[in-house]
Parts: C-alpha cells; sequence; structure tokens
C-alpha cells in the first residue's frame, strides 16, 4: 500500500499563535514534526494557510502544500492539499503539527490498521495509568474511546466512559482500564474524499469531536494501541515542558 503523510499547520491559535514555528531545541516546531513523520513515511507535506510556514517548510528541505484558510479541522485541509498535490495513494495520514514527538512505532500500529479491508479510517489510543489520577481521566480536553473485540471504534466522549457503576471514581482506575484518544488519523483515500463532504451531526455538535460525524455516517474506525506517551504543544507553558523532555528524547534516540 502507498501512504502519504500531512501535517495541517495553521499559524493562528488562541492560545499560542505561530505555535508551527515556535523553537524547541533551536529548530521550529513544525520542522521537528516533520523530521520524526519522514523517519516513517517515505512522502511527506505540511499544508498551511500561512506563507510564514511555508517558507521556514521549504528552508528547511520540506514539501509543503498552500491550502485554504476558510478550514474548520485538520481533515478538511487534509483533503484539500491532497487533491492539490495530485498522487495516487491508499491511505492518507494526518498528523498534527504540534507533536514533535510522534514516534515510528506509533505510525507503523496506524499504519497496520489497513491490513483489514473493513478499516475506513484508523486512529490510535493509549491506556491510562493509575498513576495519571482520576483529575487526568475526567479532563474534558482529552477525549476517552470504547471500542469493541475487533478493536473497532464505539465512541469517543470527553465524558468518562464508560461509567462504572457501584465503584468510587478514586477506585475506576484501579478496576478497569480506560483509553484516551491519540488524535493521529489515517483515511483511505477513497474515505477521505468522502468524509469532508458529510454534514455535521448532532453527536459532533454536543461532544465538538469531528470523528463521532464518521462513526455516526457508519464508518469504521480502527484503533490500534500504544504505551508512548506523546507531548502536544498547546501553549506556550507545553513549549517549555517540551524543552525538558527534548532532552532526554534525544538520549533515546
Amino acid at each position: 500500500m502507498r501512504y502519504i503523510g500531512l501535517i495541517p499547520a495553521r499559524y493562528a491559535s488562541t492560545r499560542f499563535p505561530g505555535k508551527p514555528l515556535a523553537l524547541l531545541g533551536g529548530k521550529p516546531v513544525i520542522q521537528r514534526v516533520y523530521e520524526q513523520v519522514c523517519k516513517a513515511l517515505d512522502v511527506v507535506y505540511v499544508c498551511t494557510d500561512d506563507e510564514r510556514i511555508s517558507q521556514v517548510v521549504e528552508g528547511f528541505g520540506g514539501k509543503v502544500v498552500m491550502t485554504s484558510t476558510e478550514h474548520r479541522s485538520g481533515t478538511d485541509r487534509c483533503y484539500e492539499a491532497f487533491t492539490k498535490i495530485g498522487e495516487d495513494y491508499d491511505v492518507v495520514i494526518n498528523i498534527q503539527g504540534d507533536e514533535p514527538f510522534i514516534s515510528c512505532s506509533q505510525l507503523e500500529s496506524l499504519k497496520k490498521c489497513f491490513e483489514y479491508q473493513s478499516t475506513d479510517i484508523a486512529t490510535l489510543v493509549k491506556p491510562f495509568a493509575f498513576s495519571d489520577g482520576i483529575d487526568a481521566l475526567k479532563n474534558p480536553n482529552s477525549p476517552k474511546v470504547v471500542f469493541n473485540s475487533r478493536m473497532q471504534a464505539i465512541y469517543f466522549s470527553r465524558s468518562v466512559i464508560p461509567y462504572l457503576r457501584g465503584v468510587e471514581p478514586q477506585d475506576w482506575l484501579r478496576v478497569h482500564t480506560f483509553y484516551k484518544h491519540i488524535g493521529l488519523y489515517g483515511y483511505r483515500s477513497s474515505v477521505l474524499r468522502e468524509i469532508t463532504a458529510l454534514p455535521q451531526g448532532i453527536l459532533e455538535q454536543a461532544e465538538s469531536l469531528e470523528q463521532l460525524r464518521w462513526i455516526e455516517n457508519g464508518y469504521t474506525i480502527r484503533v490500534g494501541i500504544t504505551d508512548i506517551e506523546t507531548i502536544g504543544i498547546d501553549t506556550p507553558a507545553d513549549l517549555e515542558k517540551a524543552e525538558c523532555y527534548l532532552k532526554e528524547f534525544e538520549k533515546l534516540k
């Protein structure tokens, strides 16, 4: 199968304007992401709506495609970029532009999901650890996932799912394995075209999670499990934490 990696990157951000160009260990964040993805995929593009990002990507030798400023999601931006690139690939992998520590093993796990013909879309999940604590489990900014015995997602929610009836919340992580969603996606190219044409559904509007639109319309989302904790950069404070983590990360290479 032929895979292409697309990294949506916007300059505008409410919590961290210019985030893709912020320096992490002397390199722009977007360059860190790009270099990690290139270790697992032969073809990688940054898709952006900002000339400043485009210039930086071209400056470090990366591939870039300009997209509209009107997109509401990274998925929509990926589809426009894919159509502009105009080459034939079986699977499009969407990597968030603020995940500089994405690993090859995570990308390989995502690719393996497409060995199953029933897979329309693939994503990753990570088990919550008991040490994460109940506050991390309840955090609405960390969506949870439940899936069936075939490793197909049943539902994504900002609430804790499943609810453990008769068990005190402080014991939930002790008696059950909960899974957090890792925001990495793969789509069969034909499916990517279809899902970007879908209107928002009731579930997506309720939870503000676009993957619920796909489930609501009958698409199969296969999940792969990872034990690797990625560090996304949403705020300047996250960048400071990433600087500290980078030192340890470099030692593991």
